[in-house]
């Protein structure tokens, strides 16, 4: 398979204390696994590791984008309302349109487990053919977010005209309407 049929799909992980090396970024790798269970389609991630702030996210989604072509980018991180959370606000100075569904579904999801899940601020957007969405730092929280709204997330791609990609549907049933 060549390189140009494998997806990129970008992985911010958001955090000062990862990005300066004092805390190990277990959010990244939380969403690469739920990937690779999930994923049939050849990928390949695209990481990085940005401190908390506007500019950073902004410009590191940027570059997935527009740059590293990526058609889907997850954010782990800084969407909570602490001052230096600050992922959705990048994310939507990022984005052409907002998804705000998907940030509706993943609060939702996430009530269900704990109750300060409605201090959460994640959204998600479209920036070109790149859809991009904020998911928590914690990793099972990482997991309930995905589960929630990745069976959505391929038939998103298709509409705005990014890679095609499947899943494994015994672990994540996508939904495409029938032809």
């Amino acid at each position: 398979m060549e390189d140009s049929e494998i997806v990129a799909i970008g992985i911010v992980t958001v955090s000062d204390r990862a990005s300066a090396g004092t805390y190990r970024d277990i959010s990244g790798p939380a969403i690469e696994e739920f990937l690779h269970e999930v994923l049939t389609t050849p990928w390949r991630a695209v990481r990085r590791l940005v401190p908390d702030g506007i500019e950073s996210v902004r410009d590191a989604l940027i570059e997935l984008a527009d740059r590293e072509r990526c058609a889907l980018i997850f954010t782990t991180g800084g969407t909570g309302p602490a001052p230096r959370d600050l992922t959705p606000e990048a994310t939507v100075a990022a984005c052409t349109r907002l998804m705000l569904g998907f940030g509706e579904l993943m609060r939702s999801e996430s009530l269900k487990q704990v109750p300060t899940a409605i201090l959460s601020r994640q959204t998600a957007g479209i920036r070109g053919s790149t859809f991009i969405v904020n998911l928590p730092g914690r990793p099972a929280s990482i997991r309930t977010n995905m589960q929630a709204v990745f069976p959505a997330i391929p038939y998103c791609l298709d509409l705005i005209g990014a890679a095609r990609i499947e899943t494994d549907p015994a672990r994540c049933k996508a939904f495409r309407p029938p032809k």
